[in-house]
């Protein structure tokens, strides 16, 4: 299987943000904006695999400021790392004040998607080439969360 560069599946998402996103202090809930962080991460990750996938974990998410009603939300998703079938995506949140101009990190996660095959089981994924150090280091620390979540796995199961 050919491998895929980074940017052929990064994508980013635009949105204004409306009063019916919000709670009552007019911050955006946090469900929401997992909810396009989410779907920009499975965006890349389908891009990269070319295959309906789904999301099987949620790790390190951190909700660093709010989003506030007409905020412009920018969601930017991109690959870190493919293994055989699954593969994990960082997403940085970004939200802006139409007005100034403003731009402040509001979230930040990574997200693990596995690719499917026509019969619903997971399904081999292209490898991803590494072209910078930027690169190369993000995926090894992707390496890394993944053994971590494998080891909580397996902790899990041996209860």
């Amino acid at each position: 299987m050919e491998g895929k560069r980074i940017q052929d599946s990064e994508v980013v998402l635009a949105q204004i943000m409306q009063p019916e996103s919000a709670n009552i202090l007019g911050n955006v809930h946090g469900g929401w904006i997992m909810k396009l962080m989410d779907e920009a991460g499975a965006i890349v990750a389908s891009r990269h695999a070319r295959r309906p996938t789904v999301t099987v974990v949620v790790d390190s998410i951190q909700f660093c400021a709010p989003v506030h009603v007409g905020d412009l939300v920018h969601v930017r998703a991109r690959m870190t790392q493919a293994w055989r079938t699954s593969m994990e995506v960082e997403i940085q949140v970004e939200a802006e004040d139409l007005l100034t101009g403003e731009r402040r990190l509001t979230a930040t996660a990574y997200f693990v998607y596995v690719a499917l095959d026509r019969d619903g089981r997971p399904a081999p994924v292209p490898p991803l080439i590494l072209e910078t150090e930027e690169e190369r280091r993000k995926a090894e620390e992707a390496d890394q969360r993944r053994a971590e979540r494998l080891a909580r796995r397996e902790a899990r199961g041996a209860r």
